[in-house]
């Protein structure tokens, strides 16, 4: 008997778990999934750089991507979202997000990293799962 409610103690703390991860995409993304997608400074795709990520968001912080980055959602509205983001390495950013369909974003991006300060546009196709 208390096996069972220790495994439903465990389902209900998962399911909590997963509304709260759920809850921290952004509403402008959450058409778009996690998977495998391809981002490029070139609307056509040209010499893409592909990355595997949990949620799209996390495309937000590009130029740091091989840190985690603290990330706050500033404003969400419609198809577009604004992150900032501070790294433990001391940089930082803002990028604008664009959803264009569930596949298809566009990330206006600008901070500092490896002191010196970045500013450019990426465009982002998600072309699978990883």
């Amino acid at each position: 008997m208390r096996w069972t409610w220790t495994l439903g103690l465990l389902g209900l703390l998962t399911f909590s778990a997963g509304a709260i991860a759920a809850a921290a995409v952004p509403r402008a993304l959450s058409p778009a999934l996690g998977g495998l997608w391809e981002v490029s400074r070139s609307a056509s795709g040209h010499n893409p750089t592909r990355i595997c990520v949990a949620t799209p968001d996390l495309l937000a912080q590009f130029e740091h991507r091989q840190e985690r980055c603290a990330r706050n959602v500033v404003s969400d509205s419609g198809s577009v979202t604004l992150i900032s983001y501070n790294c433990p390495s001391g940089g930082f950013g803002q990028s604008k997000m664009t959803l264009i369909t569930p596949r298809t974003l566009r990330i206006d991006t600008q901070g500092i990293a490896g002191n010196l300060p970045f500013h450019y546009q990426l465009h982002a196709r998600r072309i699978g799962s990883c």
